[in-house]
Order: structure tokens, then sequence, then C-alpha cells
């Protein structure tokens, strides 16, 4: 099988392998801190099974909400100077001038492992924390669900029809326009926030 050929982007080759990443690295790095987080959790704050069940699904819901603004927000940051284009682009934008490059599906572990903390102090201002570990279990749960979803809807065929589903909406995001579809792994909020449609944009 012929290799598939990345965009470089750096001359520098120690800064160009930290853009590709293997598809398996997100499990491995993330489900042991997802198993710890749930089992420390629910043990050493004595939980009742109610509150640690309300308190995960309340973390997977929250990860669809961060989901949606980030790539809203964040990855689609309408930059004006040199500097934060740059910092779009690398961080989304080449996504979408390669989209099935197999080694920038999924998040980098150097800017994931920094925005998890941020998030984590973040949720911690504002979720009791008896709850955060489970909360934070769930929520890391819903980002490798999103990743490998991700990487799904670009190189598997995805035959069910939720999967099928999930497919079309992310490939329309891409070739259809991306002012619209921002969920990857749940259309929840683009239907809350009424971002399911948008404007067809040139060149899609």
């Amino acid at each position: 099988m012929k290799k598939y050929e990345s965009i470089r982007i750096f001359k520098n080759p120690i800064l160009e392998a930290c853009t590709h990443v293997h598809p398996v690295v997100p499990l491995l790095l993330w489900l042991p801190v997802a198993v710890y987080c749930a089992i420390v959790g629910f043990n050493s704050n004595n939980l009742s099974m109610g509150q640690a069940v309300l308190w995960f699904g309340i973390g997977l819901i929250v990860w669809t909400l961060t989901e949606y603004l980030l790539h809203r927000f964040m990855f689609h940051f309408p930059a004006k100077n040199k500097w934060t284009k740059q910092f779009v682009f690398l961080f989304h934008g080449l996504h979408h001038d390669d989209p099935n490059d197999p080694t920038r599906l999924v998040m980098p572990p150097v800017p994931a492992v920094l925005i998890m903390a941020l998030l984590y102090y973040g949720f911690g201002l504002v979720v009791p924390a008896q709850f955060l570990l489970v909360f934070m279990s769930a929520f890391i749960i819903g980002y490798l669900c999103y990743d490998y979803i991700h990487y799904a809807t670009h190189h598997f065929p995805m035959k069910g029809a939720i999967s099928r589903y999930l497919k079309k909406f992310h490939l329309q995001h891409h070739f259809r326009h991306e002012k619209a579809k921002y969920g990857v792994s749940s259309p929840l909020w683009d239907i809350i926030f009424r971002t399911m449609e948008g404007p067809k944009e040139d060149g899609h």
C-alpha cells in the first residue's frame, strides 16, 4: 500500500513529527486516565450509584457542548492577523485542506493534555469537588468517542443507520459548507443553536 503523502508544514523534522499522530495514541493516553478518574472519584467520595450515574451523564453532555463550542468558535475562528491565521490553520485549517490524512485526524498529545488540564481546572470552579473526577471521566470518554467517530467518518464505511448519519453530517461540514454542522459525535447543539444549515461557500 502506498504511504499517504501528508502536507508538510514545518521544515524542522521534530516539529513536523509532532503534527502526526497514530490513531491509537488517544486511546492509550486517555482511557487509563478515564478509568482512574471513575474508580477513584466513585470510591474516595463515597458516591451513591445514582450520584455517579447522574454526574457521568452530565459529563458526557458537557463534552458534546464543549466539542461544539471549540469547533465553532476556536477551530473556525475568523482570524485577521498573520499569527492567529497560522494558529487556526495549524489547529484545524490544515484538516480542511487535507481532510483524509490518517495521521492528523486525532488530537496530538501535547495540545490535548494542555487543553484538558485547562478544562479540568475550569470545571473545578463550577463542579462540586466530590463529583469532579466522575464528571471528568465521562468528559474524557466523550472526547475519545469524538476522536474515533471523527476518524471513522473519514476512513470507514460506517454502515449502521446512526453511523451513516454521522458520516454524512460531518462530510457535509467539509464539502458543502463550513459554517454549519459543527458537531461530530452529535448534532444536538447544532439543532439547539440552529446551525444545521449554513451558506454554501465558494470552492465547496
